[in-house]
């Protein structure tokens, strides 16, 4: 174990793992740790809006009654008193969930969703709220409720989205453990962004409830800075819930994080996203990356997903018609105070035929199942997270690229939420201008562990490119420098 001592920085950067040994043997205790975190989120907000809630009330209590364990050696897991935080879609009792949307309702939650409920059963300390665009819809994290959140290693810079919140907070150490959601990219694009680890997992592994209008794309995912951070608290997410439905029922076992050679790993180097290239830097970066892991033994071959050219049109089909079904549920009145990108595209969805909807069905059964026959030929598939670095924040797409939508800056991630195979984004260092990039190792539905231990190897590899290695660490972000 790392020494930890109690200054902000040293408190807010150190691992999960340091920390319950830190809380074992009284070094540090879970109020201090909470105190120091609830600071942490106070100071980052006002300049990149990381949060819609702060509960320091309910998480100094939830600290105390965490140290009272500890005292008594009777510690609920491997995160008792461990600080999180969770995004704005998801019910955490008492605190009121707002969805980014001024349509929202002010009431308290009355009952934790299946996740919070388990992080919560496990000890978490609840630090509050992060950010979300409204109803989680896009890529970028801007909402009529709650403005712009911005990215921490640069504030002009968008944090992405739509868990955006969630990676500033990860990135700053406002909170150790992190749950958002990912239905196209959510967790993934802005770990990229953020300079941080999220994984998506097999779809039905984490359940979720209420359903989504989004459907089977929509996942609910852990993040943090480390990939053993997100090993921890995804195995306590795991696991069936009588609430969600759409879930499997069957178990899920728990991820052993034993030793991993690349030798002899058969990987599908996917290179080219859906719409356009991948920018320059974000491409040389991972080159770079593909050929160290070569040099390590892989076995690596150059890639297409199946029916690529059909997934953008087969992904707003899905997306467009949830939107549009989200929109039906605001009063007409509230509609008006919506985010007019998301009124775009529900309007499009409005457009699409109930017959139009069920052919994009199909047409997705058919590459799910060529996903899978995919997987079974590679142990892994390996591409960039996102084809383009972190880019004006405000924006929904970067100046100068041609895009017209998040969707086609986002064509590394969402075709993984139609085929819902586990993906995790991990650091791949950062541009010219300091700006992360994010790699993407992509494994056959349920191989969860098996990439998360790819995941965890290569962290072992780049160390340097991870935000918990070495002291100090917050003042490489430009926003604390």
């Amino acid at each position: 174990m790392r020494h930890i001592s109690q200054s902000l920085s040293e408190l807010c950067e150190a691992s999960a793992s340091d920390l319950c040994a830190a809380f074992a043997c009284a070094a540090v205790s879970p109020v201090e740790l909470a105190a120091a975190c609830l600071a942490r989120a106070e100071s980052i907000n006002s300049t990149l809006n990381a949060f819609t809630v702060i509960d320091h009330d309910g998480a100094l209590a939830a600290a105390k009654a965490a140290q009272v364990r500890w005292s008594r050696g009777q510690q609920l897991s491997a995160i008792d008193g461990i600080p999180i935080t969770v995004k704005d879609l998801i019910a955490c009792e008492g605190l009121d969930v707002r969805y980014g949307s001024l349509s929202a309702g002010r009431s308290p939650a009355l009952s934790d969703a299946p996740s919070v409920q388990r992080l919560r059963a496990a000890g978490a300390v609840i630090l509050g709220l992060t950010t979300t665009p409204e109803f989680g819809w896009k890529g970028v994290t801007d909402s009529p409720r709650n403005g712009i959140s911005r990215n921490p290693w640069n504030p002009s810079r968008t944090s992405g989205g739509s868990s955006g919140g969630a990676a500033i907070a990860a990135a700053t150490g406002a909170g150790v453990l992190h749950l958002g959601t990912d239905g196209g990219g959510s967790i993934r694009i802005p770990a990229s962004f953020c300079g941080v680890v999220g994984h998506k997992p097999t779809f039905g592994r984490v359940p979720s409830h209420p359903a989504s209008t989004f459907g089977t794309l929509a996942h609910v995912a852990p993040m943090a800075r480390t990939v053993g951070e997100v090993i921890l608290m995804l195995d306590i997410l795991s696991g069936r819930s009588l609430r969600d439905w759409s879930q499997p029922p069957t178990a899920f076992a728990g991820i052993c994080a034993r030793p991993f050679q690349w030798r002899g790993v058969k990987i599908g180097y996917w290179e080219m996203p859906c719409i356009g290239p991948a920018d320059h830097e974000v491409d040389a970066l991972v080159r770079s990356t593909i050929n160290a892991l070569a040099q390590a033994g892989a076995v690596v071959e150059p890639i297409r997903l199946p029916d690529q050219d059909s997934l953008p049109e087969m992904f707003k089909t899905h997306w467009y018609v949830g939107a549009a079904a989200r929109i039906a549920g605001i009063d007409e009145n509230a509609q008006a105070q919506c985010d007019p990108g998301l009124l775009a595209a529900a309007a499009l969805g409005r457009e699409l035929s109930a017959v139009d909807h069920v052919r994009s069905q199909v047409a997705r059964a058919q590459y799910g199942a060529k996903m899978d026959a995919l997987l079974a030929q590679y142990d892994l598939v390996v591409s960039p997270t996102v084809a383009i670095a972190p880019f004006e924040a405000g924006a929904d797409v970067p100046a100068n690229h041609g895009y017209t939508s998040w969707i086609e800056w986002a064509s590394f991630t969402f075709p993984i939420n139609l085929s819902q195979q586990p993906a995790c984004s991990v650091p791949c260092g950062r541009t010219r201008m300091g700006l992360p990039v994010g790699l993407q190792f992509i494994g056959a539905r349920g191989a969860d562990e098996k990439v998360l231990i790819a995941a965890l190897s290569y962290e072992e590899m780049f160390t340097e490119r991870f935000l918990s290695r070495g002291a100090a660490w917050p003042s490489r972000l430009q926003a604390f420098a």
